[in-house]
């Protein structure tokens, strides 16, 4: 599955990953509010955290062969000498994984990841939905009959601080996606 998935990388569009249920293929191109959410967390973390650290938005993957996933997050905080591999980075290098969640495919966000970040061993899951204007951050994992979990969800609205890891940041003024007529739901 893996060399599919790169091999499709820049033939089809869209984003590709790798998870224990098979190939997750978001075919719509993030659109604005998702992009906007992505470059203000990831500026806002930059400021608060040691210079040796980094909120990584670009590629590569993070991937866990033994496992069987490759995972793509929106913001990929890790120190920039961990990021000095080839190919995709250890998952267990990340201090933490940030999704903001796609309007096409939410459960990929809110259920697969939930299930997959545990089980790649990155201690922090901050989730920002612009569907509805809240959030969570996942710590803490433990062991659990169905694998590794998170133990720990501290739920927020959009205006409140939150913190990642060591770092408080604000949600304030974070865009939503905009209702459509035919999105019942979003």
């Amino acid at each position: 599955m893996r060399e599919f998935v790169q091999s499709m990388d820049d033939t089809l569009p869209g984003k590709f990953e790798v998870t224990k249920e098979g190939i997750v293929h978001d075919i719509t191109a993030p659109v604005g509010p998702h992009e906007l959410t992505t470059l203000r967390v990831r500026k806002r973390l930059e400021k608060v955290m040691p210079e040796d650290l980094v909120a990584h938005t670009g590629t590569p993957d993070v991937e866990d062969q033994s496992e069987g996933i490759m995972r793509h997050p929106d913001v990929m905080v890790i120190a920039e000498a961990d990021m000095e591999v080839e190919g995709s980075f250890d998952p267990r290098t990340l201090v933490a994984a940030i999704e903001v969640v796609s309007r096409s495919n939410p459960d990929n966000d809110w259920v697969s990841k939930m299930r997959d970040y545990p089980l790649l061993g990155i201690p922090v899951y901050a989730i920002f939905d612009p569907r509805t204007g809240s959030g969570a951050v996942l710590t803490d994992i433990h062991p659990t009959p169905a694998g590794p979990r998170y133990a720990t969800r501290k739920e927020f609205v959009y205006g409140e601080d939150i913190t990642i890891g060591e770092w408080t940041i604000t949600t304030q003024n974070l865009p939503r996606y905009a209702k459509s007529p035919d999105a019942a739901g979003d």
